[in-house]
């Protein structure tokens, strides 16, 4: 009993630290996309800001295991899913419109650098968050932790796109490949939208992993 108390502490400071570590990450790349120009990082950062929103309902997901052991999602989580898969949905939209616009203006970022910065930042603290999450939630053999896990690994996903997108800007200055990134985040974004509203109509988890 004490064991299984502790572990769902620790899925809960877990889930904390990811809601902070969004904030702090979405507001410092929204800054630095804005002021380097580029979509990819700014887009980045807003995907960072919304995850604080289904964040919120991870937390008090753990807590209704926690205190009830229940299955079935509280009217929150369902509310917290379906504005978050919302935001998603106009993020995506927001980024592929974006992107026409800087491909037919030929538009390119001042700079990638802190792109590269971020993006391998935020791999480290991701590839950790998905490896402690799996552990807690197997030992807890909660479903819906482990699930939780996977989904963080779609944001070790989008680290990578904006890494990859940055890096070859830096070496080549070619305008078009932060564009090419920021598709490649806005259909990411799309999914996450589409997870979001299958989890809140079915009350089904996650399932990022399949």
């Amino acid at each position: 009993m004490l064991q299984t108390k502790k572990l769902f502490r620790i899925a809960l400071w877990l889930a904390i630290f990811t809601i902070a570590y969004n904030i702090i990450e979405g507001v410092v790349s929204i800054y630095f996309g804005f002021t380097d120009e580029s979509l990819t990082l700014f887009g980045f950062g807003a995907d960072s800001l919304i995850e604080v929103i289904s964040g919120l309902g991870i937390v008090q997901m753990i807590n209704r295991i926690r205190i009830f052991g229940a299955d079935n999602r509280t009217s929150f989580e369902q509310r917290a899913l379906r504005i978050t898969g919302t935001a998603f949905y106009i993020l995506a939209a927001g980024l592929v419109i974006t992107s026409g616009y800087n491909l037919y203006t030929g538009h390119k970022p001042e700079t990638t650098f802190w792109g590269v910065v971020i993006s391998s930042i935020s791999i480290v603290v991701m590839i950790i968050l998905f490896f402690m999450k799996l552990r807690v939630g197997k030992k807890l053999d909660s479903q819906a932790i482990i699930a939780d896990a996977y989904c963080t690994r779609v944001c070790i996903y989008m680290s990578v796109v904006l890494l990859v997108s940055s890096v070859i800007f830096e070496l080549t200055g070619i305008g078009w490949i932060d564009i090419l990134g920021t598709l490649g985040l806005a259909w990411f974004s799309f999914t996450e939208g589409r997870e979001c509203f299958e989890k809140a109509n079915t009350g089904k988890h996650c399932n990022c992993h399949n």
